[in-house]
């Protein structure tokens, strides 16, 4: 390593750095900007412990399939189904928990498998078959939109189990038996602090190992110095409500699971380069096919869990769940970073997309805005997300 190259990272401007990165500081920035404008306006709603345990139950199934999402997009394909499997899924757990009386754990694992094997169906047309994913997943739309209807004869099914409602609407106990605050709640957040500021600056040490270009340490002290604060308020404002919902538990461990595989993994790697170029891709060896196969799969696996997540908050099973999530779920991905064209975009992107999906609807909601300006609105902000991404890609080439 020369000493070149070890100074690349550290000569660099944080002005410099920021525009080689607008998205990613974009997106941050973004998300700031809107929870402090809907604070502002509410009058202080937004932020009650109350109301940010309500973000996090309205919008985890959103984010949960945001994820199985990104990389649907990124291997240069898209979903259109989830938001149907979801409430196909919501409904056979329905019919299976109250109406034939099984196992809230036999029916939950059965309901995965079944997510499974319809990402399955789609992603063996799409892999093998090369009939486009748009096609293969509007059918899919239409067909378990339809299915829903039939399995619930067109009636609504519960109440759930407390067991199964847990799924969605419990919370994790505070070990320490203080009560409010609860203790478990912010020694959480105050050890999520700790290791992310250790994995960033073991991050930093390797790359400075490498001679890798680095954030300047200004800019990285004030991101992490945001984050830590963020962390820290919304598990001290989660301790005086009731603590830490088992929905939040399921969403963090999920989206750590999939930063480690799309960053860390050979598979991860191997799903941005079929994005970024198939042909190219399948030449070096790998086996797009399989890769393809196997994202539909996740994504099969994850509207499951989220159907399941969306029903125990209902509390029963309707015929109309999961209609047009979809669009949210894809807005969030897009509005995260992802390229139309595959190949780009990162899990904690497609995570605060979803955040400032679920910030902007719950504002809205607070506000008394109709829903029929609430699209307008989701639809200008995805129109300017990708229009941005257009021309960030127009003026690097």
């Amino acid at each position: 390593m020369t000493q070149t190259d070890s100074a690349r990272g550290a000569g660099i401007g944080i002005g410099a750095y920021i525009a080689r990165h607008i998205r990613e500081y974009g997106l941050l920035f973004a998300l700031i900007a809107i929870m402090v404008f809907f604070q502002v306006v509410t009058g202080g709603t937004l932020l009650r412990p109350v109301n940010i345990t309500n973000l996090f139950l309205q919008n985890s199934y959103i984010i949960i399939m945001a994820l199985g999402m990104l990389l649907v997009i990124v291997g240069g394909n898209i979903d259109l189904s989830v938001g149907s499997v979801m409430g196909f899924v919501g409904a056979l757990a329905a019919v299976m928990i109250v109406s034939m009386k099984l196992p809230v754990g036999v029916a939950m694992v059965a309901c995965l498998v079944c997510g499974a094997a319809i990402g399955a169906v789609q992603g063996y047309f799409v892999a093998y078959w090369k009939i486009p994913s748009f096609i293969v997943t509007l059918a899919g739309m239409l067909v378990f939109r339809g299915l829903s209807l039939w399995l619930l004869a067109g009636q609504s099914i519960g109440p759930f189990p407390q067991s199964f409602q847990a799924l969605s609407n419990g919370f994790i106990p505070d070990l320490f038996m203080v009560g409010r605050p609860n203790v478990l709640a912010m020694a959480v957040g105050v050890a999520a602090v700790m290791v992310l500021l250790w994995l960033g600056l073991r991050g930093r040490a390797r790359n400075a190992r490498y001679g890798m270009e680095d954030e300047p340490m200004g800019l990285f002290l004030l991101r992490n110095a945001i984050v830590a604060a963020a962390l820290l308020f919304v598990t001290w404002k989660l301790a005086w409500f009731r603590g830490l919902p088992n929905v939040l538990l399921s969403m963090v461990v999920l989206t750590v699971v999939y930063v480690f595989i799309t960053e860390r993994t050979t598979i991860g790697r191997r799903v941005y380069a079929v994005g970024g170029n198939a042909k190219a891709a399948k030449l070096s060896g790998i086996r797009t096919e399989r890769l393809t196969f196997l994202t539909f799969v996740n994504m099969g696996v994850l509207a499951a869990l989220a159907g399941m997540i969306y029903a125990a908050r209902l509390n029963t099973a309707t015929p109309k769940a999961g209609f047009a999530v979809e669009l949210d779920v894809i807005a969030a991905v897009f509005i995260g970073g992802a390229s139309m064209a595959g190949g780009s975009g990162r899990i904690v992107g497609a995570v605060v997309g979803a955040f400032i999906m679920g910030v902007m609807n719950n504002g809205m909601s607070i506000l008394g805005i109709g829903i029929d300006y609430q699209q307008v609105i989701k639809g200008l902000v995805l129109l300017a997300a990708v229009v941005f991404d257009v021309y960030n890609k127009n003026k690097e080439a």
